[in-house]
């Protein structure tokens, strides 16, 4: 049934949170990408079969399937403890979930409103029964992420009943389309994709052009290792990413518009595509929506599986069926996007802050966050941390708070090192950086960049020469060759690190390696192609002397880099079996029948065979 203006809105609004309340129980099962990964469909599957035939128990699980189900929610945050399951109106948390607990959690809490402890999550010897008793959620604060894991991630109705498209309903009822640029302006909230641009100046822009046709596209790629918040955002709420776009769309005057999703994302695909056709349904999207002369028309494209498709004039070609490349600027993307044609261009993230904005305004938005960047910031929290997951926090939040407060330290209470901020386009921070705010100017004056916000923490057990060379080796092979300085500069830098992880470094490459950083950074083409060098130039002014180790010591502090063990065998241990001769490939071991063995490290090939076939321990590595 159509909605035709916010009066209909506010009568699904209330019908539908009068059908939920009526729910004896609810039963939420986790369906980001981690928990499907993890197994949560078998949950799924085993909840239907149980709770089949037990009255006032309501569950909705596939809606082109004609039975009762489970409620399918986007991310609940805690990643890592998936499949993860919620309980209303109890507002437990269980974690670890598997689908021989189903039939206990049926018979104890949905029947008799008892949990089931053990699935609870434990703070060391704190048991924390819900969401909220949970460190790693009671301290984060969500704008973006209100609704993921609390409502059907399919149904447009749960999100109306979570006050979804009243922004809309206010933007298109009372506000001018300059009205909601200039709320959006005063907002202060920045382009959440990395560059940190104000989304309302470029709102504005593209509003003033002559040219009447306009486009909204949204930046869906997310490219960056380690990173899946834009993915969990478009998972567990494309509604409320569409109703900013729409919302963008209004105030510039556009009438078409394309989300560019990574090809990696299928589950997002899918859930966006389900939610444009309820949109449409509803009148909230397509021709006069919400009975108004507005229209605007949504439309998906798969990514081409290139990581310079996140750069926008690259992003814009690939729509248009080209090769993604990027172009020189100007003119940019505001005055010559899509087809040529002024464009607004965000992110995920950006769009799905709008219509909070919109509906509470500009000044309750600056409450939040810092006064050169306002509002919060999803990040991807992964690495060598207690708790992994999705978080959004406040603008200015230190990485002390993130890691030890929220993601409850360091696995095995290992030591820091650093934290790889921006992906493979940002920077490296350290333990004397832990309480630098965490926005778009402080971290840009510590040589790195916020990017989309994927936070990879590292312990004393990682090799930052490995990390720059981990990095570097995506950059180079995502280079899309069009300049030189990137295409030629980032395979020079490339190999001489490769040259010192495998021990054949020079104390002149680390020379060579400032230089042609300070080259691609100055003289590529796209910001990508700018921002490629900053792991390495990052790591080499913040760990020079892991690098003059590899090269000068030829050793790997961490133990990481393979070219750089030596193996030696203990003759204390050894009993002269011979066997560790027999296996090595390379004729490194010598030594008479029972009598001590010794390795020759200059014929050692590093394969390890002689470890693996050693019966009595007596191989030994030393790094």
């Amino acid at each position: 049934m159509s909605i035709n203006c916010r009066e209909d809105l506010l009568n699904r609004q209330a019908k539908v949170n009068e059908e939920i309340k009526s729910y004896t129980c609810r039963v939420l099962v986790c369906s980001g990408t981690g928990c499907i990964a993890s197994g949560a469909q078998k949950i799924y599957e085993e909840m239907e079969i149980l709770c089949r035939d037990i009255d006032g128990v309501t569950i909705e699980m596939q809606k082109d399937v004609p039975h009762i189900g489970v409620i399918k929610t986007g991310c609940q945050g805690l990643c890592e403890l998936g499949p993860l399951m919620r309980i209303e109106p109890y507002n437990y948390q269980y974690v670890h979930v598997q689908p021989e607990d189903c039939k206990e959690i049926v018979e104890r809490t949905i029947l008799e409103g008892q949990p089931v402890e053990r699935l609870f999550y434990r703070d060391h010897e704190t048991v924390c029964p819900h969401p909220d008793d949970i460190p790693f959620l009671n301290q984060q604060t969500r704008i973006v992420l209100e609704n993921c894991g609390k409502i059907d991630a399919e149904s447009i109705d749960e999100y109306i009943a979570a006050g979804g498209y009243q922004a809309l309903a206010k933007a298109l009822g009372s506000m001018t389309p300059q009205d909601v640029i200039e709320e959006v302006t005063k907002s202060g909230l920045r382009g959440r994709g990395g560059a940190g641009f104000p989304a309302g100046k470029k709102w504005s822009q593209v509003a003033r052009q002559k040219e009447k046709v306009r486009y909204v596209v949204c930046n869906g790629d997310e490219g960056d290792p380690g990173a899946f918040m834009d993915g969990s955002v478009m998972e567990g709420d494309p509604y409320k990413m569409i109703e900013g776009m729409t919302i963008a769309a209004y105030a510039v005057g556009a009438e078409d518009g394309y989300i560019y999703v990574r090809a990696e994302y299928p589950l997002s695909v899918k859930r966006l595509r389900m939610a444009i056709e309820q949109a449409e349904a509803n009148g909230l999207l397509g021709d006069h929506i919400l009975g108004s002369d507005v229209n605007f028309h949504l439309h998906i494209n798969r990514g081409a599986g290139a990581f310079v498709c996140g750069e926008g004039s690259a992003l814009t070609a690939s729509i248009e069926g080209n090769r993604g490349m990027p172009r020189v600027k100007p003119p940019r993307t505001v005055e010559k996007g899509l087809w040529e044609k002024p464009t607004v261009l965000n992110n995920v993230e950006t769009y799905a802050n709008v219509p909070k904005i919109i509906l509470e305004g500009a000044d309750w938005f600056r409450t939040i966050g810092t006064e050169g960047s306002p509002g919060t910031k999803t990040f991807s929290l992964t690495g060598a941390i207690e708790n992994t997951g999705l978080i959004e926090v406040p603008m200015g939040t230190t990485l002390r708070h993130i890691i030890y407060d929220i993601g409850g330290g360091l696995k095995s209470g290992a030591a820091f090192k650093g934290v790889q901020i921006g992906g493979p386009s940002g920077g490296c921070l350290i333990l004397d950086q832990l309480d630098a705010p965490l926005d778009f100017d402080s971290v840009k004056k510590l040589d790195a960049i916020m990017g989309s916000g994927g936070l990879v923490v590292m312990d004393e057990n990682t090799c930052m020469v490995e990390v720059a060379r981990f990095f570097m080796n995506f950059t180079q092979r995502e280079s899309c060759g069009k300049c030189v300085p990137c295409r030629e500069g980032t395979k020079r830098m490339l190999e001489i690190l490769e040259r010192i992880v495998d021990g054949k470094g020079e104390m002149s490459d680390l020379d060579e390696l400032e230089e042609l950083a300070h080259m691609v950074q100055s003289m590529a083409l796209c910001g990508l192609g700018k921002s490629a060098p900053l792991p390495v130039i990052s790591t080499l002014n913040r760990f020079r002397d892991e690098y003059v180790e590899h090269i000068r010591d030829k050793k790997c502090h961490a133990k990481v880099c393979t070219a750089l063990r030596q193996f030696h065998i203990n003759s204390e241990f050894c009993i002269g079996c011979g066997k560790c001769a027999k296996n090595c490939p390379a004729g490194a071991i010598t030594g008479a029948i029972k009598h001590p063995h010794q390795i020759d490290n200059n014929l050692c090939i590093k394969c390890g065979a002689c470890k693996d076939n050693c019966n009595f321990n007596a191989v030994y590595v030393e790094m």
